[in-house]
């Protein structure tokens, strides 16, 4: 039979109320007694059952995650996969779960915001996806909570790395380091993240009286080594000379770089130096090891979740539309 509760307590010669406050984290209990309470119910296998909280509460404890893959890495994209990580592991201490919301189970398709009604999710997480498709519109504007960690709209808040910061502090480096020819390439311009550090990298050359230079700058057509790898390769056909220095606007696209670079003869980082951006789990494992921004993942996945758990108690005054987390240069061998 399906312990209860009260039969916990009564076991363990305890109240109810003291076993609810040690199961949800929460209440003045001693140490000792609350981890004699978890030691046991771990024993026995008890899981609480939550229905008396939601009702109470009306809400249903459940998150949403739309990942709509634009860059075709699925789950396993370096970055936004462990924001995602670190999302779950805030929200999970304040007792709630997540499901992904998709367009189709099966042969049943529903848009994005029909699925989260089905599903009877408190709020949702975007973590990536494309601004000008209706399903994210429709979701955006309506009457469920959302945040995202990539797109930038209107009723939406967003929890960003501040990419002019990054992009501003490579070319600085670059610039201090006596470097003249200076190149960017850059994923796909459709994305709200390309495009910023693509100003970004304009407006800092300007910043040192140094002019944007066309054929210093490929757009790739893919988001990773293939798409940095061609971008590279249009640069050095189309300039007399090759760039001192590359700011590839992710790391991905960075590894592409570098292959190019040394197919073509130039050795990184004598003859070009080359920064990424991302600072991914691989970046100091390649050779050379790469130079990059680092992103605070955790610091972005945990700011989002507070924002749409604040949103989903009321407390959407206090919240800023579009935070900027601080970003950090990391220089290692790929960069003079």
């Amino acid at each position: 039979m399906k312990r209860t509760i009260y039969d916990v307590a009564k076991e363990m010669n305890l109240s109810p109320g003291t076993i609810s406050k040690i199961l949800h984290g929460n209440g003045n209990v001693s140490q000792a007694t609350r981890e004699r309470v978890l030691k046991y119910v771990k024993e026995i296998g008890f899981v609480a059952d939550s229905s008396a909280r939601i009702l109470k509460a009306k809400k249903s404890f459940v998150l949403g995650i739309v990942f709509s893959d634009i860059a075709h890495f699925g789950l396993e994209h370096p970055f936004f996969s462990s924001v995602l990580q670190h999302f779950k592991n805030y929200v999970e201490r304040y007792g709630y779960e997540i499901v992904f919301i998709v367009n189709r189970i099966g042969e049943l398709e529903l848009s994005y915001l029909k699925w989260c009604k089905v599903k009877k999710v408190d709020g949702v997480l975007i973590v990536t996806g494309n601004i000008n498709k209706p399903n994210i519109i429709e979701l955006v504007n309506s009457d469920i909570p959302a945040v995202s960690v990539d797109m930038v709209m209107d009723n939406l808040v967003t929890v960003i790395s501040d990419d002019g910061m990054g992009i501003e502090q490579g070319v600085d480096y670059a610039i201090n380091k006596g470097l003249k020819r200076l190149a960017a390439v850059s994923g796909p311009l459709t994305s709200r993240a390309y495009i910023e550090r693509l100003e970004a990298f304009k407006w800092t050359l300007g910043k040192h009286g140094m002019p944007f230079q066309e054929n210093y700058f490929s757009e790739a057509e893919s988001y990773g080594f293939n798409g940095g790898y061609n971008a590279t390769k249009k640069i050095l056909e189309n300039s007399e000379a090759a760039p001192e220095f590359v700011f590839a606007f992710s790391d991905e696209l960075a590894i592409g770089v570098i292959k190019c670079l040394e197919d073509n003869g130039l050795r990184v980082p004598l003859d070009v130096s080359v920064i990424g951006f991302d600072d991914n789990y691989f970046a100091k494992h390649l050779t050379p090891a790469l130079s990059t921004i680092y992103q605070d993942k955790q610091a972005i996945g945990e700011a989002a979740a507070k924002k749409l758990l604040d949103i989903i108690e009321g407390k959407k005054e206090e919240i800023v539309k579009v935070e900027k987390i601080p970003v950090s240069l990391i220089i290692r061998e790929s960069t003079i």
